[in-house]
C-alpha cells in the first residue's frame, strides 16, 4: 500500500466521522494516554500535539458547512504534520519515516489551500 493510498484511506475516514464530530465535538476517540510510569520523549511530544490539535479544532461553528469543515480542517491537518514531525524526531523505520513526511507535504499544501479559500469566502 502505497502513501496517496494510505491518505485516500484517511481522507475518506474522516468524511465519514466528521458529521458526528461537527455535531457532538467529542474527541475522546482521539485521545492519548500516557503509558503507566511516565512518558517517553516521543509519548509526551505526541500527547503535545494531540492537545494543540483538539484546542483548534474547538471552533465556534457559523452554520455555514463549508467554512466550518474548512476551519476545522486546518487544525486537524496540522495536528497530522506535527504528529508526522514526533515520527520523523523519533522514529526509526523508513517506511514510516517516509510516510510522515508524505503527510507534512500533502497537508501542508492542503492546509495552504483551505487558507486560501477562507480568504476568499468566509464571510
Amino acid at each position: 500500500m502505497n502513501a496517496k493510498t494510505l491518505l485516500l484511506g484517511a481522507a475518506l475516514s474522516l468524511a465519514f466521522t466528521l458529521p458526528a464530530f461537527a455535531q457532538e465535538a467529542d474527541h475522546s476517540a482521539h485521545q492519548m494516554s500516557a503509558p503507566a510510569g511516565g512518558e517517553s520523549a516521543s509519548t509526551q511530544a505526541f500527547i503535545d500535539a494531540n492537545a494543540k490539535m483538539h484546542k483548534g479544532m474547538d471552533i465556534e461553528f457559523t452554520g455555514n458547512a463549508d467554512v466550518d469543515f474548512v476551519r476545522g480542517m486546518i487544525a486537524h491537518h496540522q495536528g497530522a504534520i506535527d504528529m508526522a514531525k514526533v515520527e520523523l524526531e523519533h522514529g526509526k523505520n523508513a517506511e514510516i519515516r517516509k510516510l510522515a513526511q508524505d503527510v507534512i507535504t500533502a497537508q501542508e499544501g492542503e492546509i495552504a489551500m483551505m487558507k486560501e479559500w477562507l480568504a476568499k469566502n468566509a464571510k
